[in-house]
């Protein structure tokens, strides 16, 4: 049967049965037109990174989107990692989302001078950058087409040379790290003489075998992500895992191995430069969960010795409770103001939030030789969820979150007195967004420890600045003594303007600026004098600004495209909100068809549902379902869709509520006389996938529906999904009321599906759409099943996003905008 292309002109033009009915069932990719596809391909604005110095700016700029080509590269699944076997290096993100973006643009920018110097990347798949402690040189990996390689760049003059003889091995993540200043490296390296990989031989090999034994316990759907399948899985896992690790030193150019090849997963070096962490992964390998429960050994190794100090030896954990920890010492780090002493935490509720207990965890300290017994330095009456060290020993940020009513708490803590109680700092929801303190601001010493930046009595704290107006972000100095804070800077509330670090003047900090109209570009801003009529909550001293970067717009046709923030209130007085973007050359009381996007959240008090969050003064780019701009659609973005209540029952309501958010939303953007009531559609991606099957499936306030990577079959995730922590055996009801395949025969209304033919994420695997499609089909719905080749959760090839657009384009247009 030979392959056929349809175009977007003869699709709209034929009648909606022939259109669909009568498509091949394999197709060439097809494109939207010309205006769309110029806006899809458009350069995305760089990424900024700050020096640890404060000297200088790095602009990266990736990829937009991979060929097909690169995406269909052959790979192996190994325990949760997607290996490109030719060249060992990842075919998948940490998060197993996608492929790992190229660099195409380094840009170095002096902050005293203003010089832009071009990076000339080498040829290959360059990744991030790292920067060393002072400033002068960064590192990053390169994949070409049989190796990983390691190169590193001078600060000053941006020229970039390859180290020569190490092939890295990014497989676990902690690939490069940078030792003191910045003269030498740790990595992982391939380790030398290998052999070749094993080979499966010529039969089939033996049954996969996996048996329980009566013990009880949880386990996650979300642990079991591309998990081992065989033997010879586990052989290959082994072979492609192991890792040597290397002092490498850039400056003269020597590469030291350390200790034996091993399957190191985390490796962090201590502030001495001489000792690390090392967790090494071991077998039996469990062909249930993924490497991260993979049993393992915690170890110190010493890089001037090679010698090896035994921590802790780690059993599987296959069967963590849903939203809880593994039992036993977890979470390691160093104290970052300490030569070499480890800090770790242990649970005291066997890592159960279901098990009521004083204290939940207990913290420990082991400092080097690491041969004595553990110091408990603090007990946390909820989940211990790290420590942030400044340069004065006495003063520390000790962190705990209580999962059971999303709340958050923060003492400042004096760790060498563990019987001094800490004094509260942060006691509010881990929901909040109005009143969130920000984040706090980090520096580096001299020997590459990350300490929170301290000014005398003062450290700084940056955030979102979220409000009822939208976000404007800040800057802010938080007193140790009085624990009052003072606002150094806030964005106007024209524009969305965000710090990106302090430079090493004093009242002298960087800015990403951008606005509806302006391309973000990087400003310096100087602090000036107080300015002692400043309203409450706005910057209390004055500052001028300088243009660093002149970035251009490289789409100025959206500039077209308006947006505004709508607020409204949802039935039961939960307040809402969404961004409405009307097309190019809307003109006001005009109504236009529309589509909503929207993505639930889950919240534990009606409060913190309705806080606005996100911006309408950031520089507009339209991702694949905004580009329906550009063909006459408004859009209804990010659309509040709270589920609210005690996370150990909220989604009793679940479906309840999602109707009133549609509704609520419909509602308000009819009212505003833009929106013609009679056209809207509907779309969601992964979890907002469910969310627009659902609404297609028990609501008549949409014309039409496309899901993108959606689970319409919550059973297939039985030990919870999102925040619903019971499993299907305790809540059955609410598993089959939130699914929409027990529903597909209520399914009339047009349902497009499009999913990546390899998904990773567990909760999504592909055949939830293909299921969905046969039930809408088998009860005579229309319904479209577009399955996308070679592509996992996040859609990645530019071929496959040209589809999706496509796809999206006539659903809508002929079931939403030209509906009869």
């Amino acid at each position: 049967m030979p392959i056929r292309r349809t175009t977007l002109a003869a699709a709209v033009a034929v009648a909606t049965f022939s259109l669909f009915a009568t498509a091949p069932a394999f197709a060439d990719y097809a494109k939207p037109p010309e205006h769309l596809l110029k806006v899809l391909k458009a350069p995305p604005p760089p990424a900024p990174s700050l020096d640890p110095s404060g000297q200088r700016l790095l602009l990266t700029t990736a990829q937009t989107y991979p060929s097909i080509e690169r995406v269909a590269q052959p790979y192996l699944k190994l325990a949760g990692v997607r290996l490109e076997p030719k060249n060992r290096s990842r075919h998948d993100t940490q998060g197993g989302y996608g492929i790992p973006a190229c660099v195409a643009d380094f840009t170095l920018v002096d902050v005293g001078t203003a010089k832009h110097t071009k990076v000339a990347l080498p040829q290959g798949c360059a990744g991030a950058a790292q920067w060393s402690a002072d400033g002068q040189r960064f590192a990053f990996q390169n994949a070409v087409d049989t190796s990983v390689q390691l190169w590193v760049g001078d600060a000053v003059t941006g020229q970039v040379k390859q180290v020569p003889d190490v092939q890295l091995n990014p497989i676990f993540g902690y690939t490069l790290q940078w030792l003191g200043g910045g003269q030498q490296l740790l990595v992982k390296r391939v380790p030398a003489n290998q052999g070749p990989a094993p080979t499966s031989g010529n039969g089939p090999g033996g049954p996969d075998v996996q048996e329980s034994l009566g013990s009880s316990g949880e386990s996650s759907t979300y642990e079991a992500r591309d998990t081992l399948t065989s033997a010879h899985d586990e052989k290959l896992f082994a072979y492609y895992g192991a890792s040597q690790l290397a002092v490498v030193d850039v400056v003269a150019g020597q590469v030291r191995n350390v200790g034996t090849p091993a399957l190191y997963n985390e490796v962090n070096a201590a502030p001495d430069g001489v000792h690390v962490l090392t967790e090494t992964l071991k077998a039996p390998f469990s062909h249930a969960v993924t490497y991260q429960r993979f049993a393992n050994d915690v170890a110190v190794l010493d890089l001037a010795t090679g010698r090896a100090a035994q921590i802790a030896s780690l059993p599987l954990a296959d069967r963590v409770p849903v939203h809880g920890v593994p039992e036993g010492p977890r979470d390691f780090d160093w104290r970052a103001t300490d030569p070499a002493t480890l800090v770790y935490a242990e649970a005291l509720d066997k890592g159960d939030w279901k098990v009521t207990v004083p204290h939940r965890d207990r913290v420990l300290a082991l400092k080097a030789p690491f041969n004595g017994k553990p110091q408990e330095i603090a007990r946390t009456a909820q989940r211990f969820e790290g420590i942030a060290w400044s340069a004065d020993p006495a003063v520390s940020f000790l962190f705990e979150n209580d999962e059971n009513r999303h709340w958050r708490q923060t003492r400042i803590v004096d760790v060498d007195q563990p019987k001094k109680e800490g004094r509260l700092l942060w006691d509010l929801s881990s929901d909040e967004q109005y009143a969130d303190p920000g984040n706090l601001v980090f520096t580096r010493l001299p020997n590459g420890a990350s300490v929170v930046r301290q000014d005398g009595a003062f450290v700084f704290l940056r955030g979102q600045g979220a409000s009822p107006q939208g976000d404007r972000p800040f800057l802010d100095r938080l007193d140790l003594g009085s624990l009052k804070t003072e606002r150094l800077f806030r964005s106007d509330a024209d524009a969305y303007e965000q710090i990106l670090g302090l430079t090493a003047t004093p009242g002298r900090y960087l800015t990403w600026h951008q606005s509806v109209m302006d391309p973000p570009n990087a400003f310096v801003r100087q602090q000036g004098e107080r300015n002692a009529a400043a309203k409450e909550g706005e910057a209390q001293y004055a500052s001028t600004a300088t243009a660093l970067t002149r970035l251009t717009d490289p789409t100025p046709e959206v500039r077209q495209i308006q947006k505004r923030l709508v607020t409204y209130k949802r039935a039961d007085g939960v307040d809402l909100s969404f961004t409405l973007y009307t097309p190019p050359g809307y003109k006001e009381g005009q109504r236009v068809p529309a589509i909503l996007y929207a993505y639930p959240a889950d919240f534990a008090s009606a409060a913190q549902a309705g806080q606005v969050s996100g911006s309408q003064q950031t520089f507009t780019r339209l991702a694949p379902y905004r580009l329906m701009l550009l063909a006459g659609y408004a859009i209804i973005d990010n659309a509040s869709f709270p589920i609210v209540g005690d996370p150990k029952n909220a989604y009793d309501t679940y479906l309840e509520q999602l109707e009133a958010d549609a509704k609520a939303a419909v509602d308000k953007a009819v009212d505003l006389g833009v929106v013609d009531r009679n056209r809207i559609g509907v779309t969601g991606h992964s979890h907002g996938g469910l969310m627009t099957a659902n609404l297609i499936a028990h609501t008549t306030l949409f014309k039409a529906g496309v899901a993108t990577s959606g689970s319409y079959n919550k059973t297939f995730t039985p030990f919870g999904f999102q925040n619903e922590r019971r499993s299907v055996w305790q809540a059955q009801d609410v598993y089959l009321k939130a699914s929409p395949f027990f529903y597909a025969d209520k399914i009339k209304l047009p349902l497009l599906l499009v999913h990546g033919e390899d998904d990773a994420n567990p909760g999504t695997e592909p055949f939830q759409s293909r299921k969905l499609y046969q039930a809408i089909r088998g009860n005579g719905g229309t319904t479209r099943l577009v399955m996308l080749p070679n592509e996992p959760h996040w859609y990645t090839a530019l071929e496959s996003n040209e589809q999706l657009v496509y796809e999206m384009l006539t659903w809508f247009d002929t079931y939403v905008k030209n509906a009869r």
